[in-house]
């Protein structure tokens, strides 16, 4: 018996994707209509297909009045049903079809929720009728799927059966998106195994894709397309499961995307952008920002696949120096190593190149000659090399030797991606001799960057995602719900969650904060103490610097003014670099944990990173270096070097102390300063849920 989804529907989509018979209800045999486009496109399945139109059936032509009647005469199962009827009359259809034995159905046709009005009720009825049958629905307002392989092209684009079959799935929201890539795909001379358009995604979602395409032996690499996300920590799980067997790129749509600011700071950096883009990665997804970049990464991992490595080295072999400078640079902007090579290989490429050739990496053969292959072969073998990036333009044969070194190289040593130039007739027939060889190959060296980069991110994540947590899980400590905290109190909730802050005293008055000053000596930070006030600084809630009496009489005057009635007095932190490191409860993924650049400026500059709770040790601890300014953490101008371990701490901490308690919305320090004595908490926020 297969597993169920939430709704208790069946999580097989063999009968979607893999049907015994398919029905086209609304059919005809002429004209322009859905129904006629899909029914030409259908054409090629190779198992049973029927045709249904109710008003106008023909049996003697193989147009009939129902699903069931066509089953009937069929004596075949009619497993998937591609409803091509107006939007109001879809539930009808789908319920006739079910009781006909029908599995699975798609709706391309638009008029649903997307339209509002009369289209909510229409959705709502048809996915009522989805659940009550069990009947798997792909779509509304999709342009369909296609599997070459299978010869089933549910679409009604025209050409798109012409893709030809290919081991890169596309599962994408938008269905112009879906039939866009696998064009670029076939074009790349890759061709797909599965290519999706979710439309609506009122049942079949990518979280049912992605677990189906892991069990799909067609599939070598996944080409994901997001636009909004409905259940995070289901996708989540999905793509945590299929990369650790295939490698999956996504391109995540809306960077420009302003999500309505939250009451910290947390929130309102962690757009659903910056949020998705982070836990996909998290599963192990490699990142892309266009459509290109997908096509040029999932190509090149289609064909193969690093093994998990903390940070592999590329080799480069140019046939031409300024194409091989423009790889390097892209690779480098990339934050992949290119590492010299060893002396060995050194001395062996020099028996092979004249020397006015640069071969420390990148090696320039300085146009192609007869022993292209043999470098090829020597970096490929050198140590610190992992894979290869060759480059050659089209002249006097280069880019066959190109071919042919690449392709024995495939067997031995790194593997090589190939660049190809020259004419698109001559680069077109490489490709096919490297692709049937098993190597991946471009058209720029840019293109060959990114499948390159894409090789690199893939190996690191894989890596990553097979390190042991060995601190085991973090206990969270409990917090009363449903009130707030001050400042004060917020910074009890971290000191007893292990972190540390620095000496203060909460005063009711005047006399109390003279007294404090006393205690605790000067300097000191003087601040407005309000639990209902969250960004101090942007009133003038803040006092630094206080040393004397005199001065703390002066902070206490601008404090009232800025409607002080309470303050906190706290000894000043040594000078350091400022985080921000918080907790928050996101709407669509739960508890996330984020960590960037902080003080005042962390909303400006946005350089932050994210993790999905739990996360492990070794994930927090590798947040930092994915921060645009991660080289003032590590002792810049002989400033403080992060502690990768305490950090870690602070951030497991916060996020499990969040998931532990569900009347929090988000705990926050901002800043976290990094000083040469560790980390301390300069300001902290609680928030509740509101009821």
């Amino acid at each position: 018996m297969g597993t169920t989804t939430a709704t208790g529907v069946d999580a097989d989509l063999s009968a979607l994707f893999a049907p015994r018979g398919v029905v086209v209800v609304g059919a005809s045999r002429t004209g322009t209509k859905l129904g006629s486009v899909m029914a030409r496109s259908l054409q090629a399945f190779g198992g049973p297909l029927a045709l249904v139109n109710a008003r106008n059936p023909d049996p003697a032509v193989g147009l009939y009045p129902s699903v069931a009647a066509a089953a009937d005469t069929l004596g075949e199962p009619l497993d998937l049903a591609v409803l091509c009827v107006p939007a109001g009359a879809c539930a009808d259809a789908l319920k006739d079809a079910a009781a006909a034995g029908v599995r699975a159905a798609l709706v391309c046709a638009g008029g649903f929720a997307e339209a509002g009005g009369d289209g909510v009720a229409y959705q709502e009825r048809l996915v009522a009728a989805s659940r009550a049958s069990g009947v798997r629905l792909l779509g509304p307002n999709t342009s369909g799927f296609l599997i070459p392989h299978r010869r089933l092209t549910a679409s009604f684009v025209p050409g798109v059966g012409d893709v030809p079959a290919g081991a890169v799935a596309v599962v994408a929201a938008s269905g112009g998106v879906n039939h866009a890539l696998a064009f670029l795909l076939a074009d790349a001379g890759v061709g797909v195994s599965l290519a999706v358009g979710l439309g609506n995604a009122t049942d079949v979602d990518a979280a049912d894709v992605l677990e189906h395409l892991v069990g799909d032996d067609s599939t070598e690499a996944v080409a994901l397309h997001v636009e909004s996300v409905g259940d995070g920590p289901r996708l989540y799980a999905a793509v945590r499961r299929l990369t650790r067997t295939k490698p999956v790129v996504a391109l995540v749509v809306g960077r420009n995307d302003v999500a309505e600011f939250a009451a910290s700071h947390t929130g309102a950096l962690a757009t659903s952008w910056r949020t998705t883009r982070a836990v996909l990665r998290q599963a192990g997804a490699v990142l892309v920002d266009d459509e290109r970049a997908l096509v040029d990464a999932v190509a090149t991992l289609s064909h193969s696949r690093l093994q998990p490595n903390p940070d592999p080295g590329v080799g480069i072999v140019t046939a031409q120096a300024g194409p091989g400078l423009i790889l390097l640079d892209a690779l480098r902007g990339a934050g992949v190593r290119t590492p010299t090579l060893t002396e060995d290989t050194q001395a062996r490429i020099a028996g092979l190149l004249p020397p006015m050739t640069f071969q420390r990496n990148p090696v320039d053969t300085g146009r192609p000659g007869e022993t292209f292959g043999d470098v090829l072969t020597a970096v490929a073998a050198d140590a610190g090399v992992d894979v290869v990036a060759a480059y050659a333009l089209a002249e006097l044969g280069s880019t066959e030797q190109l071919a042919a070194a690449a392709a024995a190289t495939a067997t031995e040593g790194a593997p090589v991606v190939a660049g190809l130039g020259g004419s698109p007739t001559e680069a077109g027939e490489l490709r096919h001799q490297l692709h049937a060889a098993a190597v991946a190959s471009h058209l720029s060296p840019t293109a060959l960057a990114t499948g390159v980069a894409a090789l690199v991110e893939d190996a690191r994540l894989a890596h990553l995602a097979q390190q042991p947590d060995a601190e085991g899980a973090f206990d969270g400590r409990s917090v009363l719900v449903g009130r707030a905290w001050d400042e004060d109190q917020a910074k009890s909730v971290i000191e007893d969650l292990g972190l540390r802050a620095m000496p203060r005293r909460a005063c009711d008055d005047e006399e109390s904060a003279h007294r404090a000053l006393d205690a605790l000596g000067g300097p000191v930070a003087v601040k407005l103490l309000d639990a209902a006030v969250l960004h101090k600084t942007e009133i003038g809630g803040v006092q630094l610097g206080v040393r004397s009496h005199a001065e703390l009489d002066d902070a206490l005057t601008a404090l009232r003014a800025a409607g002080a009635s309470r303050y906190l007095v706290e000894a000043m932190a040594p000078s350091g670099v400022d985080l921000i490191v918080g907790a928050h409860r996101d709407a669509v993924f739960g508890p996330i944990v984020l960590l960037g650049l902080g003080g005042t400026q962390a909303e400006a500059l946005a350089d932050v990173t994210m993790r999905l709770v739990p996360v492990s040790t070794a994930e927090a601890a590798a947040m930092p270096d994915e921060l645009l300014g991660a080289a003032l953490l590590d002792g810049w101008r002989s400033g403080p070097r992060l502690d990768r371990g305490e950090l870690a701490r602070v951030v497991r901490a916060l996020g499990t102390q969040l998931a532990a308690d569900p009347g929090l919305q988000s705990l926050e320090i901002n800043p976290l300063r990094l000083t040469h004595d560790g980390l301390i908490a300069l300001d902290a926020v609680i928030t509740a849920i509101e009821n």
